[in-house]
């Protein structure tokens, strides 16, 4: 049986940004129930009053599920050296099976010179690699058989090491990208390894980006 506590619980899942903004006590419930009260009351199939709706809003503001919980924060308080890199390219290639041939060959130019940045992933039907502009023609001349899908120039990454608690704790990487989010910041590439991630972004975003992360050591 549909409750007004489960159809407000579940409307509020369904929009992450106001879940957050709930948690963290700075939205005015009297007026969101008021904005919500035509949903709810189609998803019952009666009239429902806003003080129903008002109270399911605040035990869901308190429920520890809905705010950042301690043990995110603990984790976000310990990130640790977070890095900038600037001057690259990203490239996307579509899969084949001459690909990782030529991407051998990339790395070895790549050990030649330890200061250029380098990072690759593959997925299902495509690989994507980006590295200091520096290497571009050799890229391109190397992959000129290749079919490629993307190209961006002018990018800039953030590295952010992680402590090793963060594949233990749900939530981090919802946190940190909800705060990127919010700063309107356009997220080009994310690679990540077990306790560390890169963001790929305009060199415009760059400042900003770097800021908005090391802003959640101060939470």
């Amino acid at each position: 049986m549909k409750t007004i506590s489960s159809v407000v619980e579940h409307y509020i899942k369904k929009k992450p940004f106001l879940q957050s903004a709930l948690a963290q006590g700075i939205i005015n419930l009297t007026s969101l129930s008021r904005i919500v009260k035509p949903e709810i009351e189609e998803e019952l199939g009666k009239d429902v009053r806003n003080g129903a709706i008002v109270m399911a809003l605040k035990r869901l503001s308190d429920d520890l599920e809905f705010r950042a919980t301690h043990k995110i924060v603990k984790v976000l308080k310990n990130i640790g050296e977070i890095t900038v890199r600037s001057n690259l390219t990203d490239y996307t290639f579509l899969n084949s099976e001459t690909i990782l041939a030529k991407q051998a060959n990339l790395l070895e130019k790549v050990h030649e010179n330890q200061d250029i940045f380098y990072t690759s992933s593959r997925g299902v039907n495509e690989i994507n690699i980006v590295v200091s502009n520096i290497l571009d023609k050799t890229v391109e001349e190397l992959f000129q058989n290749e079919r490629c899908t993307q190209k961006a120039t002018n990018l800039s990454s953030v590295t952010v090491k992680l402590p090793a608690e963060n594949v233990s704790v749900p939530g981090i990487y919802y946190f940190i990208f909800q705060r990127l989010a919010w700063e309107g910041i356009v997220l080009y590439e994310v690679i990540s390894t077990t306790n560390e991630f890169t963001i790929l972004v305009n060199d415009e975003q760059v400042d900003v980006a770097f800021r908005t992360i090391k802003d959640l050591k101060t939470l």
